[in-house]
């Protein structure tokens, strides 16, 4: 007669499996909960503590960490010697594990969990099962997530469940144990940051475990030649995109969500009703105003034309109104917190649009972390989180016309901080008028950010990400009518550029802190 042991967290399709097998003649085995379970479902099962004669104990903690289990499991059937050891000992044979574990990784993310918590959550004997079964594929089989049960019972009840099979499943039980296990070692090592650096989790790990899950498979990446896919931790807090729920539209593309992230990133940092218009992961508009429909009309007036086909993300629900604005021209995605129903209606016309419904809030990094591959290894780096409030920053100059509002002030530098570096950015009046991205030279973003903005660049304020090397980007700036820069300072030729400042009579800010994005 087969054996089953089962234990447990998730009793999902618990009692048809077990129904099923004991329809066909096997034995079953439970530890606790799910002993408990499959009593009350009328099933005929033996207790793990009566098998092994020794009681649970430890509240629980030692159910399972046993000779007759772990012999059970792991004894070959195809050695004369092993066969004689667990004759010897008494152990017999177990050809089934079905066990999940504690949800340590639920356990965590939860808000104001106590380190006690999720020490309780961490599993020893699951874990130890999981392993000594999948060790021992080639005669016991191991599941570890209730998908795979019906497959199972459908072979066995065909005689077909193969030692193929039984190598996938313990190929899963390998996956999630060292997921589990990393999830673990990371929380633990950051627990540690936090008591040795006085609650400040600055320190990065010593160790660094990806363990990801494919949450969505993609046509292909950048280009049609690579393969891509979108990832997510299992059993993390879902955030971000993982968190949107698609409401139309085709199926998301790799770019789509690169440059969905982008402009949630952005948008979600402003206070205002916001609007941010992504082309190619670069903000190509932003806009700030009462409502979503005028930062939209701010956002888009920034540059109509590399708008058409971006990404456009609100920090707020969109209303017909703001739908009707935007339904003439060609989206790719468009994210919001909500979509009222004559929005939907209204862009419901174009069937293959993408909308995206975000949540309220959008981390600015997967689980604190910037994560770039490069030849040979990985960079790693906390996000760019940090932002100089205006009342830190030095006025190096002051100019001849009113001081910018802060406003103004404050989202030409967010902005240079969102677009790709050398970035310049003109702002005026609660909009971008101008982006000057990712040239090698400063001066030349300086030039397109002015060219983008013609006649607007006049009393525009300018966000630059880093220092001005020399005085021609401010001096060409200020040609086109630019009157208030901002930047970190910290070039050996800052005094130059702040007598440039001071003789022609612009508002220069200095914010110490540099925003570089590669």
């Amino acid at each position: 007669m087969p054996a089953a042991l089962f234990s447990v967290f998730d009793k999902t399709g618990l009692v048809p499996l077990a129904q099923g097998l004991q329809d066909l003649g096997w034995k079953l085995m439970a530890t606790g909960g799910t002993l408990k379970t499959l009593l009350g479902a009328g099933l005929k099962v033996i207790e793990v503590a009566d098998y092994t004669g020794a009681p649970e104990c430890f509240d629980g903690r030692v159910k399972t960490l046993h000779p007759r289990i772990h012999g059970g499991l792991l004894f070959r059937r195809e050695s004369a010697a092993h066969v004689e050891d667990a004759r010897r000992l008494n152990i017999e044979p177990i050809d089934l594990a079905v066990v999940n574990l504690y949800p340590f990784e639920a356990t965590i993310a939860r808000e104001n969990v106590s380190f006690e918590e999720c020490v309780e959550q961490i599993d020893i004997g699951g874990p130890s099962m999981l392993r000594s079964a999948a060790k021992n594929h080639v005669s016991v089989t191991v599941l570890v997530d209730p998908a795979q049960y019906d497959l199972f019972l459908e072979k066995t009840r065909a005689d077909t469940w193969s030692e193929a099979d039984r190598r996938a499943c313990a190929l899963e039980v390998f996956r999630r144990t060292s997921a589990y296990d990393a999830a673990i070692s990371a929380w633990l090592e950051r627990q540690t940051q936090l008591t040795q650096q006085d609650g400040k989790p600055d320190g990065l790990p010593e160790q660094l475990t990806l363990n990801l899950k494919s949450a969505q498979s993609l046509r292909y990446g950048e280009n049609p030649h690579q393969a891509a896919g979108f990832y997510t931790q299992p059993g993390a807090r879902a955030e971000g995109i993982a968190a949107c729920k698609q409401l139309q539209g085709k199926e998301l593309s790799f770019n789509n969500l690169l440059d969905s992230d982008g402009a949630a990133r952005v948008v979600w940092q402003l206070d205002e009703a916001g609007c941010v218009i992504v082309k190619h992961n670069n903000p190509c508009g932003i806009g700030l105003a009462d409502s979503p429909t005028d930062a939209f009309l701010k956002a888009q007036a920034s540059d109509p034309v590399s708008a058409f086909g971006g990404i456009a993300a609100f920090n707020r629900p969109l209303d017909a109104q703001t739908a009707r604005a935007m339904i003439s021209a060609f989206w790719e995605v468009i994210l919001a917190p909500g979509f009222e129903s004559e929005a939907l209606e209204v862009f419901a016309a174009k069937k293959q649009l993408r909308l995206l419904e975000t949540p309220d809030q959008w981390p600015l990094s997967a689980n604190g972390l910037d994560l770039r591959g490069i030849g040979g290894g990985f960079l790693l780096q906390g996000p760019d989180d940090a932002f100089a409030p205006v009342s830190q920053w030095e006025v190096k100059a002051i100019g001849k016309t009113p001081r910018p509002p802060d406003r103004d002030l404050i989202l030409a530098q967010l902005a240079a901080k969102a677009v790709k570096s050398n970035s310049i950015v003109l702002v005026r009046d609660g909009g971008t008028v101008g982006v000057g991205a990712g040239q090698m030279s400063r001066v030349d973003s300086v030039d397109i950010a002015c060219r983008k903005a013609g006649d607007r660049a006049s009393g525009a304020v300018l966000g630059s990400d880093a220092f001005f090397p020399f005085a021609d980007g401010l001096e060409l700036a200020a040609k086109n009518g630019v009157t208030a820069f901002i930047e970190p300072g910290g070039s050996v030729r800052d005094n130059e550029v702040i007598e440039a400042a001071q003789k022609l009579g612009v508002w220069l800010f200095f914010t110490g802190m540099r925003h570089f994005r590669h």
